[in-house]
């Protein structure tokens, strides 16, 4: 007899849903277990990883997202366990999770549902591991701050039930999706997730339910998982928030009646205004503060130095036209800005010599546009060339000022400062170690943590894993990857446990993965270092490749009394030109087709197998566009226009 089922949906979460699986199945060796993967029409590869790595799981392939209850209850309409256990494909499990836990429920049977202590990437104590019912009056005081301000109270501090201590066993009224463990009797009483909620809302629902049908849930801490939180969805966009709530409107209108309905669905519409508002403000202060202030700052500088500058020389006040210098000096300002953002002086971590190449653009592009206009609009290149002085020291000032106040992603220092433990065995190590030079992560020291007696098959170690906090603290040490194919899951959450204090970042790497999953901050999804195979969609390169499209289109339209005679296929030639000018198309890409295995980009007019005199199959195609989304070169494209440029009306 089948004692439990484990059922997780899959959405777009490859490397996530690699190393669940292969801490699920080392768990799975210690009670009777099914697992079942429902993939919502991924396009990320899920589908093949999962066939090829892991054969024994059960998979449904939905060609549609079909949403979360949905998925959930077409596995466990096929489940045959005792037990049915709902987990989040962002998680990582312990060897004795399973047993543990199967073994707690089998002990009470009032039990109908049960959750466990949930730890985030750094090792952290997850809040939502245990949770009250969300009440007007408990969704009042989580969203006005109070249950933050008396996290003891057990008034204000009912959401994340947080005046029960994290270590003891307790009854609580909701358990997370993430992981949640039901007694499949139970679920026959109660009915399966209620698919009117797409997303979130279903855990709460079918938690009250239970506690409706008079058993309990209880918040279970003696086991713990990773969870990365939130991988599928990130929860700061606008997008999250509107579902969320959505889904707490829902359960108002199902559960709640008369005033309290009323107050529910007037604090959910509330809080979206709230939520909404302050996502969309955020995403504005993130994106338009730093640039807003270099613009205003340059500006105000140019006036000072047109003020100095006419006292030094004696000329007169009004030797310049005011009004002309309100157009030029903002205009001089953006274009500097502009081509700093172009040359990614406004990517994250800040480098300088991207700022100072496009400030040097843009004081060409300025010098070229002054020598074009009129003598009655040009007054004095020595402005243009102090100008260019100050934005060096503008950007300059600014940038360090926010290093200096230690702002996250505004750091001057150099990538090359993260110091890398990895704990494995040798061969592990020297694998590992050998993915992340692949990768664009640039460390500057790699350090072998052994986790076996002796040196590792020759391969000089730093240290034994039981000496890992000293390792961290002489070798200067900011990230440690356990390797997974030697370390159980239970050794690495206790490993991060102990140093969770220490500041160190921590990262998995599943055996035979491409993959090294981790998170760094409580409030991000997850790191993932890979090989890169992705850089077609690196920001700078989006930019350039968008520059080069609409320049070429401006070139190829200008040229075209003479291109368009000389196209092999001219019907459109100009539908062509005008749909890559406003952005529809690309110039190069993978050609009008899509191939889900690779990055996203726009579709193209022309692509790398046109280069071709002999006609290829799909594999070498596929392998062409997989070299180009690799290795992009602006140059690349540039060189495929040149030579198809017969072609361009294909």
């Amino acid at each position: 007899m089948v004692k439990l089922s484990v059922v997780i949906v899959n959405y777009n979460v490859k490397h996530f849903i690699e190393q669940c699986l292969f801490s699920v199945l080392k768990a799975a060796q210690h009670v009777s277990c099914e697992v079942f993967v429902v993939d919502n029409n991924s396009v990320d590869g899920s589908v093949g990883l999962i066939k090829s790595r892991f054969p024994e799981i059960t998979l449904i392939e939905n060609k549609t997202n079909t949403g979360f209850s949905v998925a959930n209850n077409q596995a466990i309409r096929l489940a045959k366990g005792e037990y049915v256990l709902l987990l989040n494909p962002d998680t990582v499990v312990q060897e004795d999770t399973f047993v543990k836990t199967v073994t707690f429920m089998d002990e009470h049977p009032d039990a109908g549902g049960l959750g466990v202590k949930m730890l985030d990437g750094q090792g952290n104590f997850a809040p939502e591991s245990k949770r009250g019912l969300p009440t007007p009056s408990v969704a009042f005081y989580k969203m006005f701050g109070l249950s933050k301000l008396f996290p003891g109270s057990r008034k204000f501090g009912k959401y994340h039930l947080s005046y029960l201590p994290e270590n003891e066993v307790n009854a609580v009224d909701v358990l997370s999706g993430a992981f949640m463990l039901m007694r499949r009797s139970v679920l026959d009483k109660t009915g399966l997730l209620d698919e009117t909620f797409f997303m979130y809302g279903e855990d709460i629902d079918l938690s009250y339910r239970i506690t409706r049908a008079g058993y309990k849930n209880y918040y279970f801490p003696l086991t713990q998982i990773i969870h990365y939180k939130g991988e599928s969805t990130k929860r700061s966009s606008i997008n999250y928030v509107l579902i969320f709530y959505k889904a707490m409107a829902i359960f108002s209108k199902k559960h709640f009646s008369g005033s309290h309905t009323f107050w529910f669905t007037f604090l959910i519409n509330l809080a979206i205004i709230l939520k909404a508002g302050t996502a969309l403000l955020s995403r504005f202060f993130k994106a338009f503060t730093v640039p807003l202030i270099d613009f205003i700052w340059l500006t105000a500088g140019l006036f000072v130095i047109k003020d100095l500058y006419l006292s030094k020389t004696g000329l007169s006040v009004d030797v310049y036209s005011q009004k002309l210098l309100l157009v030029a000096f903002p205009a001089y300002a953006l274009t500097w800005i502009l081509m700093v953002y172009f040359n990614g002086g406004y990517d994250k971590p800040v480098k300088l010599l991207k700022i100072a190449r496009g400030i040097v653009v843009g004081t060409v592009f300025i010098l070229l546009a002054y020598s074009l206009l009129p003598e009655t609009l040009r007054f004095s290149r020595a402005f243009i060339l102090f100008g260019t002085g100050w934005a060096f020291v503008s950007f300059l000032l600014l940038r360090l000022s926010l290093h200096f106040l230690k702002v996250r992603s505004y750091s001057l220092s150099s990538e090359t400062t993260k110091r890398i433990a990895i704990a494995g065995n040798a061969a592990e190590f020297e694998r590992v170690s050998g993915l992340l030079k692949e990768t664009q992560l640039r460390p500057s020291f790699i350090g072998f943590v052994n986790t076996e007696s002796g040196e590792g098959q020759g391969v000089a170690s730093i240290g034994h894993i039981a000496q890992l906090d000293e390792v961290i603290k002489v070798h200067g040490i900011n990230e440690i990857i356990f390797c997974a194919k030697d370390i159980s899951s239970q050794d690495i959450i206790n490993y991060m446990l102990t140093l969770v204090s220490s500041g160190v970042d921590f990262k998995i790497a599943s055996p035979d993965s491409l993959s090294i999953i981790g998170s760094n901050h409580i409030d991000t999804a997850g790191d993932l270092y890979m090989i890169d195979v992705n850089s077609i969609t690196r920001p700078e390169n989006q930019r350039k490749k968008r520059l080069l499209d609409f320049g070429m289109a401006l070139l190829i339209l200008v040229l075209s009394p003479v291109l368009f005679f000389v196209q092999e296929k001219k019907s459109r030639y100009f539908l062509n030109v005008f749909s890559v000018l406003f952005g529809f198309y690309s110039w190069v890409g993978y050609g009008k087709g899509t191939d889900k295995s690779l990055p996203s980009i726009k579709r193209s007019v022309l692509s790398p197998d046109m280069l071709s005199v002999a006609a290829l199959d799909t594999d070498k195609i596929k392998l062409l566009n997989l070299r180009y989304a690799k290795d992009y070169r602006s140059e690349k494209d540039l060189v495929i226009i040149w030579k198809c440029i017969r072609r361009l009306g294909s």
